[in-house]
């Protein structure tokens, strides 16, 4: 018996953050959708001492569009932290600040757990009758201008106009598609764990580059509600090894030296987790009838916590590129995607440019020369208030 095929008029490979975002979004413009996702998400309670290290820090513009999709504001708010502030910190006294309400914003980004965003992402995509092909994943695939087949390993085909792959780093697709992705690999480590604090952290996010208990690295915490803090540390690979294998005590006290005690005494709420830092950006969007977003697409360092912003933005500008489209054109018309991968180039670029270049900056740490002008830089750029709205302005969207 001939295996059944299906038909949609876009399908989603990945149902991550932004391959569910970007399925609810099609769907809500009114194309039938379908999304395939090797290992469904299974969803726990979260208990009130039970935080995810995983956290995201979204901007206040995609707070504004996952709002316009039914989804932010299922969000339990005891589980969101709006950063009213963030403080930064050189390895010489330099100080650079951006308080959201001399900008007149009400918030630089807000703080939620990577598995609460997901789950009501998922939640939204199923009540918004997304077709969801779970257990499975891809075989093989064929694909012309308007059309895109995925076979799966029981010989079923799945048909659409338009095929995205929202299937991370290592994308399947982007494979496939013979799109080759210039990889830097940092040779750093994120060490991520939340805290619970003595002192209320009142909105402030702090980073600090190169802190003196450890050069070469950059550490950060994050507001999360409550006296709870969230840390991030990019730092070497021999490190990260050394702060998994410490004891809780010794942990905890390492991470309280390197930040200083801004946040007084300290407890660990969550066991610390790592994960490996890579510069990879994919040297084409679009192929055909096919699109990549998300990390597929291109993935930057954590430190400005962007990488997810930017695969929303990829989503919101594929839905004003439909929206705008004339009615000749199909949903994998070669014009269509290439204004889609057009308009998606300088923020890509933008971002690439700022985190690998700070990146290189600040962990450069032999010359004194260059030591000097950045933190120099720093402490001018902090006086500079217009300039700063300007930045900060860019940040939110």
């Amino acid at each position: 018996m001939q295996a059944p095929n299906f038909h949609a008029d876009a399908m989603v490979l990945g149902g991550g953050l932004v391959g569910c975002a970007c399925a609810l979004a099609l769907k809500q413009l009114g194309y039938a959708v379908t999304l395939l996702e090797q290992h469904p998400p299974v969803f726990l309670k979260n208990q009130d001492d039970d935080w995810d290290p995983r956290i995201y820090a979204i901007s206040p513009g995609n707070v504004a569009w996952l709002e316009s999709l039914g989804v932010w504001q299922t969000l339990a708010l005891n589980r969101v932290c709006r950063v009213e502030k963030m403080d930064i910190r050189g390895d010489n006294g330099g100080q650079l600040v951006f308080d959201a309400y001399e900008a007149h914003y009400s918030g630089l980004s807000f703080i939620v757990e990577s598995r609460a965003l997901h789950q009501a992402l998922w939640q939204a995509i199923e009540v918004a009758g997304v077709q969801i092909v779970a257990d499975v994943s891809a075989q093989t695939l064929t694909h012309s201008e308007n059309h895109a087949c995925l076979t799966v390993k029981d010989g079923r085909q799945y048909h659409a106009n338009l095929l995205i792959g929202a299937d991370g780093a290592r994308s399947w697709l982007r494979q496939q598609l013979g799109i080759q992705a210039q990889l830097h690999v940092y040779q750093q480590m994120g060490v991520v764990a939340n805290f619970s604090t003595e002192r209320a952290h009142q909105q402030v996010a702090h980073q600090w580059f190169s802190p003196i208990t450890q050069p070469d690295s950059i550490l950060a915490y994050l507001p999360l509600p409550g006296q709870r803090m969230s840390m991030v540390w990019s730092t070497s690979q021999q490190h990260a090894d050394a702060l998994l294998a410490m004891d809780e005590t010794s942990f905890v006290r390492e991470v309280t030296e390197a930040g200083g005690g801004v946040l007084g005494t300290m407890q660990l709420i969550t066991k610390p987790l790592a994960f490996s830092l890579n510069l990879q950006i994919a040297e084409n969007m679009i192929s055909d009838a096919c699109i990549l977003m998300g990390d597929a697409a291109h993935l930057v360092h954590p430190m400005a916590g962007q990488g997810v912003n930017l695969g929303f933005r990829d989503v919101v500008s594929l839905i004003e590129v439909l929206k705008n489209k004339r009615s000749v054109e199909g949903l994998g018309c070669q014009s269509l995607l290439r204004r889609f991968e057009r308009a998606r180039q300088t923020d890509i670029l933008a971002m690439k440019t700022v985190t690998n270049g700070l990146h290189h900056l600040f962990l450069n740490t032999q010359q004194p020369m260059i030591k000097k002008l950045r933190n120099d830089g720093m402490r001018w750029l902090n006086q500079q208030r217009a300039m700063k709205q300007l930045l900060i302005q860019q940040a939110v969207l």
